[in-house]
């Protein structure tokens, strides 16, 4: 059994994490195998967009495999790796294409740490987050304890942080952690449709786009804006009016069949 499925249909891959027996808990052989299915689908040219999930009803993922890491605390040696082969949560946030976390379940410490990765996130009925770093008495690793502040407000994820409580998938959907939620038996296909809208734009420009926000979004709002004015100029001026007029009128185009 694969501890990572994938599966790729017009342009959008669906990648599982495939052990719910253990709530699809990060143990190393998976943390490899997600690794390097991300860094696959970032290469891969038939792939525009990723929906990341989990299998099961029951967890996106539990975090980090603690029955592996009791037996075995060296499984846990490159779990906090600063390149995209030994951390997965790196390879997530290094894809150059879309990636919409279909939260199916509960997404715990670890597994909410993957899940702060993808750049959208929906949630089942089911989805529930907790942060329980403290209570293991582990540091965070991932980039929790950063992201969660920026995502939420720094109250409530202190809240979250500091109580290890979990939050249900309507909380998270008002605190803003998800950007809807969707009964569970809709989730694929809400996320599928969702990733079949984002792999519809030209591949490189959405490479570019999307790092143009992740970029200034790690910097002060002058410097962002500064960068976004370097960053425009040049690719702007490449643009040719015809070029605009044809996507303009497919754009219009597009815009009255959504009403």
């Amino acid at each position: 059994m694969a501890l990572v499925e994938v599966e790729v249909a017009d342009s959008v891959a669906i990648v599982t994490l495939n052990r719910p027996e253990a709530m699809n808990a990060l143990s190393k052989a998976l943390r490899v195998a997600l690794a390097a299915t991300m860094q696959e689908m970032d290469a891969r040219e038939d792939v525009r967009a990723v929906v990341l999930t989990g299998a099961g009803t029951r967890a996106f993922s539990a975090g980090l495999d603690l029955k592996e890491l009791g037996a075995d605390p060296s499984a846990m040696d490159d779990a906090t790796g600063t390149t995209a082969d030994a951390n997965p949560v790196k390879a997530v946030e290094q894809c150059r294409k879309p990636v919409i976390g279909a939260i199916n379940g509960v997404a715990i410490t670890g597994g909410f740490e993957l899940a702060l990765a993808c750049d959208v996130l929906i949630g089942s009925e089911n989805a529930r987050f907790a942060d329980t770093h403290a209570r293991v008495g582990i540091m965070p690793g991932w980039g929790l304890s950063q992201k969660l502040s920026r995502c939420i407000g720094i109250s409530r994820a202190k809240e979250l942080s500091l109580t290890g409580n979990f939050i249900d998938a309507a909380t998270a959907e008002r605190w803003g952690l998800l950007n809807r939620v969707v009964p569970a038996d809709a989730l694929l296909a809400e996320a599928r449709r969702l990733a079949a809208d984002m792999a519809s734009i030209e591949p490189e420009f959405a490479a570019a786009y999307k790092a143009l926000i992740d970029d200034g979004f790690a910097l002060p709002l002058g410097e962002a804006l500064a960068l976004e004015t370097e960053r425009s100029r040049a690719a702007n001026c490449s643009v040719s009016a015809d070029e605009v007029a044809k996507r303009r009128a497919a754009v219009l185009a597009r815009g009255r069949s959504q009403k």
